[in-house]
């Protein structure tokens, strides 16, 4: 059984803004959970695309009903992968993410897409997909749910710490968000390989395309 998340939204604001405001977000108010961010590789390719690889620290808090389960000395940080892509001719900027640590407790996969808006050149269209499995038997299907309640918290502190950066440097319009749909559902059984299947579409590319 998997997860999924989707979001959809169109921020009021030019997508070269939205790009630079999303390589400056931390640290911002709305992302204490952050505590550290290292870029591992970056290079430009021979198509002027930007691939950037780039390693995270967060917060790590157990659900109550999960500590009385869980080893005391379970690491209270997760280690993020983020690989990215940004392809300034086609104006499209993806991001793929996954915790390194804690996988057999909870894995989840994102997928994020920021493409200039061909209705509205100057608005921005973000994408946000996620893929949300765990391995404990008996257990998964509360471990999904809560861990898809912290992505969906997560996620919201994500596009005010984005908003955040963006009203400091372009001085971002009120309303700035056109459009705003969220969609969350568990994957039934029939949907499991589709899901699986998109998810390992989402997952970070392997460290040998980088280097």
């Amino acid at each position: 059984m998997v997860k999924y998340f989707f979001y959809e939204t169109d921020i009021k604001s030019t997508w070269d803004h939205v790009t630079s405001a999303f390589w400056q977000r931390y640290p911002n108010p709305f992302s204490t959970h952050v505590l550290t961010e290292d870029v591992v590789f970056r290079e430009v390719t021979a198509d002027h695309q930007l691939h950037t690889r780039r390693l995270f620290t967060k917060t790590n808090r157990l659900p109550r009903w999960a500590e009385s389960i869980f080893p005391t000395n379970l690491s209270r940080c997760v280690y993020i992968l983020e690989d990215s892509v940004v392809d300034p001719v086609s104006k499209s900027f993806t991001t793929y993410t996954c915790n390194l640590n804690h996988t057999t407790l909870m894995t989840v996969r994102e997928r994020c897409v920021f493409q200039q808006s061909e209705e509205w050149p100057h608005c921005t269209e973000i994408k946000r997909e996620a893929w949300i499995s765990s391995g404990i038997y008996g257990f998964s299907r509360p471990i999904q749910e809560f861990g898809l309640a912290r992505f969906k918290s997560n996620q919201v502190k994500a596009m005010k710490g984005l908003e955040h950066v963006l009203a400091n440097q372009h001085g971002a319009p009120p309303h700035w968000l056109l459009r705003d749909s969220v969609k969350a559902k568990g994957a039934a059984l029939a949907a499991t390989e589709k899901a699986k299947s998109l998810a390992s579409a989402a997952t970070p590319q392997e460290p040998s395309q980088y280097v």
